[in-house]
């Protein structure tokens, strides 16, 4: 009998990355309905293009308005089926807290990585995350991920992120994931 092979997952942010962010302040916000939802328009292509590689495919998002009442549980579970089943994805992970609530699963923390991984026997080490927003650098480096950040320029983003790999576009990231997974 043979060895599993290792198990692999690209974590997509969903906000920004998945489907298009609604711009305030030059910050990222996520659709307050899914009649306000607009998937990525690369979004398709590269959820095939990991999976087609033979990685899981997974959304990991923060949704803090549902704590801070301004958005309920159903509507992003609503948002959240939208987007996994536009995109077939392998799941989606969300951290429904706000940050005084100091769980584990709110991103930078790596908890739905973790859960994931329990969940799907996941290699960490072997995965990569994908996020346009600092947090999700350092929750991927939390859980000991390869981290690909795409810089959108918002208005929050320091001069300088410590991510593996820094790109303009999700269809970079995907290319730059691709590319070091078949480096000879």
């Amino acid at each position: 009998m043979g060895v599993d092979p290792v198990k692999r997952a690209v974590f997509f942010d969903r906000d920004g990355v998945l489907n298009e962010a609604r711009l305030r302040n030059g910050n990222p916000h996520p659709p307050s309905s899914v009649r306000e939802l607009v998937i990525a328009a690369p979004a398709r292509e590269a959820v095939d293009r990991v999976r087609g590689a033979g990685f899981y495919a997974i959304a990991v998002t923060n949704q803090p308005d549902v704590a801070r009442g301004t958005a309920t549980t159903e509507c992003v579970e609503e948002i959240n089926a939208a987007v996994a089943s536009t995109l077939a994805l392998d799941g989606v992970y969300t951290c429904f807290h706000d940050d005084a609530d100091r769980c584990e699963c709110r991103k930078p923390k790596p908890g739905l990585l973790q859960i994931a991984a329990r969940e799907r026997g996941i290699s960490l080490p072997e995965s990569y995350v994908v996020g346009d927003r600092v947090k999700d650098v350092e929750c991927g480096r939390a859980a000991g991920c390869t981290t690909v950040f795409i810089d959108f320029g918002y208005a929050e983003t320091p001069s300088h992120v410590e991510a593996d790999v820094i790109v303009r576009s999700l269809s970079e990231a995907v290319d730059a994931i691709l590319t070091r997974e078949y480096r000879p």
